[in-house]
């Protein structure tokens, strides 16, 4: 099974950059299959990590950035990967 980690966080209004490098330093205690890093408006930052586990297996995640960085706590989701539905038609 596919489980992917997604971990978002929003840095402090024109710390964007800051965030993003931080998160980009940050190791895993274990290499996932795949690991994207993406940004957005509101000096948001998402990281999403894939592993071949069980939904429910322990598995490494990004940590909490230092407080004076962000304006709130991350936010984490876990999902399960899903076969494709055929297209219609």
């Amino acid at each position: 099974m596919t489980v992917a980690l997604m971990w978002e966080a929003r840095a402090v209004a024109g710390r964007g950059g800051e965030l993003l490098d931080w998160a980009r330093r940050q190791t895993l205690a274990q290499e996932p299959l795949r690991r994207e890093t993406f940004r957005a408006p509101q000096d948001r930052v998402l990281v999403v990590t894939w592993w071949d586990a069980a939904y429910d297996a322990e598995l490494p995640e990004l940590p909490e950035p230092d407080g004076s960085l962000v304006t709130r706590t991350v936010h984490r989701w876990r999902f399960e990967q899903v076969a494709d539905a055929p297209a219609p038609g």
